[in-house]
């Protein structure tokens, strides 16, 4: 199975792909999209479906794994991770790919076994679980690849896959 994990943003969107056979989990691919500051949001949104079109394309994703919106302080923030998770859940739904969401409480216990681990923490396990020689770069790609080992495990857990 082949499981894509996005972490939304309008001006840096992480991807991340693993797979996953039994019980081991590899990465395939991990990056960011990138969009200009002071282009019209619209434009900056159109880009970053197109790129994930391109991913979704390329790999054939069994299943799309986003990020439920963390809402705190910053609205602007929280408006503009809104509409990026509006393409993604736009590019899964387009491509026939069914989405799942996860709070990122379910994704750090998930990677880590503790809902209050540290985004070092978090990483170190992204490493750890992928068998990578060094923690994913930048942040963003690493925070999609925990966000698609955090499916692995709920929907392995749930019976679906064995």
């Amino acid at each position: 199975m082949i499981i894509l994990g996005v972490d939304p943003g309008t001006a840096i969107m992480g991807y991340g792909l693993i797979a996953m056979e039994g019980n081991r989990f590899s990465a395939l691919e991990y990056a960011c999209f990138y969009t200009k500051a002071g282009v019209p949001l619209a434009q900056r949104l159109r880009d970053l479906y197109r790129n994930l079109q391109l991913v979704i394309a390329q790999y054939r994703p069994d299943h799309l794994v986003v990020e439920e919106l963390f809402f705190n302080k910053n609205t602007t923030t929280a408006l503009a991770v809104g509409q990026a998770r509006g393409i993604v859940l736009l590019a899964g739904a387009e491509a026939g790919i069914p989405v799942y969401e996860y709070t990122p409480l379910q994704v750090k216990q998930a990677v880590v076994g503790y809902g209050r681990a540290d985004k070092n923490q978090v990483q170190q396990m992204v490493k750890t679980i992928l068998g990578l020689s060094q923690i994913p770069k930048p942040d963003d790609a690493a925070d999609a690849l925990a966000v698609a080992i955090c499916h692995a495990h709920s929907y392995r857990a749930n019976g679906y896959y064995s």
